[in-house]
């Protein structure tokens, strides 16, 4: 392919490889971090719910894993992942540090997502009498939903950067393909190939995000 090491079959199986580990991390990161992050909003001091104990157990073990570099998760939870997947190698197993490394990184964006909507709609569901679960699906969530949408793209695009990550251990995708035939057999082009492919597949992404984003905002 243009001169290069790789063809196309192989580059089209490195991006499904890789838009295969963003959709199922993202899936499963999604299902525990929003939950989470909603947690971290509503259980503070002065939130919906306040809770001190869940507040104070949640806020310092995200802190510690999304201070931790994806690379050193990676190789940290090697038994972990062995354990859930049955093996360290491979796309499938990448799928385990991803969503270990995403989940915590959602429910931040979210609770960041969720602290912007303003008191006053809140105070007013509560005069309305609503339940804390009723002010967050009909009142806190809704609101929040442009900004909602652009974390999960820094979600994504976020997501998109570890799956390259995960290559220095086996896991496909467009990482693994830089690595194999760009970076050890000294193919600059494949390297330039599958920048331009990431930065292409982040750039239509940051913009739906934005598109969408500005419809539910507009509404």
């Amino acid at each position: 392919m243009f001169g290069s090491s790789i063809d196309s079959s192989q580059l089209m199986q490195a991006l499904y490889e890789t838009l295969y580990m963003v959709t199922v991390s993202l899936i499963i990161g999604a299902l525990i971090g929003i939950p989470l992050g909603i947690l971290l909003v509503v259980t503070r001091k002065h939130g919906i719910w306040p809770n001190v104990v869940i507040h104070q157990i949640l806020n310092p073990i995200i802190n510690i894993l999304r201070s931790i570099p994806f690379i050193i998760l990676l190789i940290a939870i090697v038994p972990f992942t062995k354990l859930v997947a049955g093996t360290s190698i491979g796309t499938t197993a990448a799928i385990v540090p991803l969503t270990v490394y995403v989940a915590p990184y959602i429910a931040r964006l979210v609770e960041n997502s969720l602290l912007e909507v303003d008191d006053g709609i809140i105070e007013a569901a509560k005069a309305m009498g609503a339940s804390p679960l009723q002010i967050i699906r009909h009142f806190l969530l809704p609101e929040a939903l442009g900004s909602l949408v652009l974390a999960i793209t820094t979600a994504i695009i976020g997501l998109i950067g570890s799956t390259a990550m995960a290559g220095a251990v086996g896991g496909g995708g467009i990482g693994d393909l830089a690595l194999v035939y760009g970076y050890q057999r000294f193919d600059t082009l494949v390297i330039i190939i599958t920048v331009v492919v990431l930065v292409i597949i982040v750039q239509i992404i940051q913009s739906l995000g934005n598109f969408i984003s500005r419809i539910i905002r507009r509404n």
